[in-house]
This record gives C-alpha cells, sequence and structure tokens, in this order.
C-alpha cells in the first residue's frame, strides 16, 4: 500500500467540482445568513460570542487528542490574551494556557502569510510544558512517524508520514502552496472550503511535528478560511469534528491514499457547514442569557448571580445535571437552609424551573424568557 505523499502525482491535489457545488452553496449561504446576525448585535454580545466560540475550539481541538482542560484556565487564557481582563487572571496549566495564546494568535495573524517560523511558534505555544519531544523544531527521529490505533499488542497503523530527512523540503513545498493558493495569489483557490480541506490535509500528510500535528492543522484549515472570507472565523471546526471523531480519522485515512481528494473535500466542507450552523446555536444561546439577566440581575444578590452564572456555562457547553441544594451550598459556602431558600425563591420569580421531588429536586435555569 502507498501513501499519497509517495504517489507521483503528490502533491497535486485533484477533485470534481460538480461533486461538492451543493455544500460549497449551503457553506456560503449559512455563512451570510450568520454575518447578518452578528452584525445586529451590540459589540459586547459580538465579543462574548466570539470568545465563546475561541473557548470551544481551544477545548475541543484539545480533546480531540486525548486531552482535557479546565474551561476556566482556558477562558482566562483567551480572556488575557485579548485584552478582556484589567489584569492579566494567572492559569494553571502551562498547556491550556498555550492552546488559548493560539486562538488568540491565529485570529490576530490569520490575514499574514504563512511562515516555517509561524508554525514554530504555533508549536512552542502547544508543547510549552512537553518534555521528551523536540519542540518548536520539525521532528528528526529516525524511526518512521506513525499514526497508529488500537489497544497495547494489537496496534494498527493508519497511516505512516513522510521519514524524517524528508520534511523540511515538504513543508518548504507547503508553505510555498498555502501561500500561492491564498487571495491574490498566483494559484489562488476562491473556494474557502476547499483551500482549508486541502491545507489540512496536506499537512496531516507531511505531520512534520513530533507531536500536536492534529492541532496545528486544524489551525491552518482556520487560517486558510478566514483568509478566504477576509475575516476571523466565526465557527468551531474542532467542535463537530469531536462529535464524531471516528468518522473524521475515516475520512482522513481514506483521503491519505490518493491525490484526487473530492471525497476529502465534500466531507471537510460538510463539517464545516455544520460548525456554521453551531455558530448560529451559539449566538442564540448568548441572546437568551443576555435576555435572562437584563430581566433578573436587579433581583438577585451576589451569591444568587453566582450560582446563575455558574448555571449558565459557556454558551457551548451547559451546566450539566441541574441545580440542587448540595451544588448550591458548593459553589457559594451556604447553609442548607440558606441554599434551599435561595433556590425556592429563584423558582418563585421565575428564574429557574423545578423537576422532580425529595432528593431528586433539581433545577435548570429558565432561559426562554
Amino acid at each position: 500500500m502507498k501513501y499519497n505523499w509517495q504517489l507521483p502525482d503528490w502533491p497535486h491535489f485533484s477533485y470534481d467540482s460538480n461533486e461538492i457545488e451543493d455544500v460549497l452553496f449551503a457553506f456560503a449561504e449559512e455563512t451570510g445568513h450568520v454575518s447578518g446576525i452578528i452584525k445586529t448585535l451590540p459589540e459586547h454580545l459580538k465579543l462574548d460570542t466570539v470568545v465563546d466560540l475561541m473557548v470551544a475550539e481551544a477545548i475541543k481541538t484539545s480533546e480531540i487528542e486525548g486531552e482535557h482542560f479546565s474551561r476556566v484556565d482556558v477562558m482566562s487564557s483567551i480572556r488575557n490574551g485579548l485584552g478582556l481582563n484589567k489584569k492579566p487572571v494567572p492559569v494553571k496549566s502551562k498547556m491550556a494556557q498555550g492552546v488559548g495564546k493560539l486562538m488568540v494568535e491565529v485570529r490576530a495573524t490569520y490575514a499574514e502569510p504563512l511562515t516555517k517560523e509561524i508554525l514554530w511558534s504555533w508549536h512552542e505555544l502547544l508543547m510549552a510544558d512537553s518534555r521528551n519531544i523536540q519542540v518548536g523544531k520539525w521532528r528528526s527521529h529516525k524511526d518512521p512517524m506513525q499514526v497508529v490505533s488500537g489497544s497495547l499488542g494489537k496496534e494498527k497503523v493508519q497511516f505512516e508520514a513522510p521519514p524524517s530527512m524528508q520534511v523540511a523540503k515538504e513543508m518548504t513545498a507547503f508553505v510555498h502552496w498555502f501561500n500561492d493558493t491564498a487571495p491574490g495569489g498566483k494559484k489562488e483557490i476562491k473556494k474557502g472550503p476547499v483551500r482549508a480541506a486541502i491545507a489540512h490535509l496536506y499537512f496531516e500528510s507531511i505531520h512534520p511535528f513530533e507531536d500536536g500535528n492534529g492541532r496545528i492543522g486544524r489551525a491552518i484549515a482556520e487560517k486558510a478560511l478566514a483568509q478566504t472570507l477576509g475575516r476571523p472565523l466565526l465557527l468551531s471546526l474542532s467542535r463537530t469534528i469531536e462529535a464524531d471523531k471516528k468518522k473524521y480519522y475515516a475520512a482522513l485515512k481514506e483521503a491519505s491514499l490518493s491525490n484526487d481528494v473530492t471525497k476529502w473535500v465534500k466531507y471537510f466542507s460538510g463539517v464545516l457547514l455544520e460548525a456554521q450552523r453551531q455558530t448560529q446555536q451559539t449566538v442564540d444561546q448568548v441572546l437568551r442569557k443576555t435576555r435572562f439577566f437584563d430581566k433578573y440581575s436587579t433581583l438577585l444578590n451576589e451569591r444568587q448571580i453566582k450560582v446563575v452564572k455558574k448555571m449558565t456555562g459557556d454558551g457551548v457547553e451547559p451546566f450539566e445535571g441541574g441545580m440542587n441544594a448540595t451544588k448550591y451550598m458548593s459553589i457559594t459556602k451556604v447553609s442548607k437552609a440558606t441554599a434551599t431558600r435561595d433556590l425556592q425563591y429563584l423558582a418563585e420569580i421565575g428564574a429557574i424551573t423545578v423537576t422532580g421531588g425529595g432528593r431528586s429536586t433539581s433545577y435548570t435555569l429558565n432561559l426562554d424568557v
């Protein structure tokens, strides 16, 4: 079996535009719709939406690789990077801080040409706390770079990248391709999802780093799409991929065997379309939270506001399991009697709804106001 980089037509990717026309049209239509909604929002709500999406991307791009970070740490890193905190908030995890910084960096510099130095700096951000791997440089080990699945003793090679001695040459060609296909480039690819799909596959096929290739590859896809759209993205690509990782890896594996990338481009464009649709849901959630606080904020004391904010989550993943007296006590450090009284009050004014009874009593936020 030969991989795409071993074939004589590498890296000259081809695709059937007729096969992807419908999904590209749907993406353009959805993007226009979401952009129209965003433009009508007050500036503070636009910012809330952007932060929510950046947090989702940072967390989900890491979860795809099996790494789980504190939402508070990621949020703090992103808000620090955007200058939204009056004083920078300490971030406990260096890796959470790094992925947050990467999200800010990709967004802030989307229009700049790609360079190997930019890719190395991204890798340094991601791998700041890593040991025993080469950080901020192309891989140089002599062992084959393989993507392996399966349990110990039953490993199965899904893909093998070019040997390390070829990486520098391959990445020089990749950087030239990326910049040549950008808006105004001599080989411009005008359809954003197509360029993003090929850029991601091309980079992943080379797998130039010892670790972090998936996360940087998704950042490259985001940069490619943002350049073609002419603005930073308002979607979380990784959130959509993480929802069905098996399909993502299966599509990558199939695409790695040929340089006809029609099926891959169709799949990846569909992911972008779904991500854009989820952006609209995020905007709706931000608007619902805003209406809620406009109605109830003057009726709540500080501890009640603290609990309600906890229940709203981050606008991407809501507070799970409902609220109860025990959770309320843990969050606010008050007695059970005070927690019960506060929850009853919130229910009386319509801020929360009650389900169950007795020890199974649970409260959920009523955002339909």
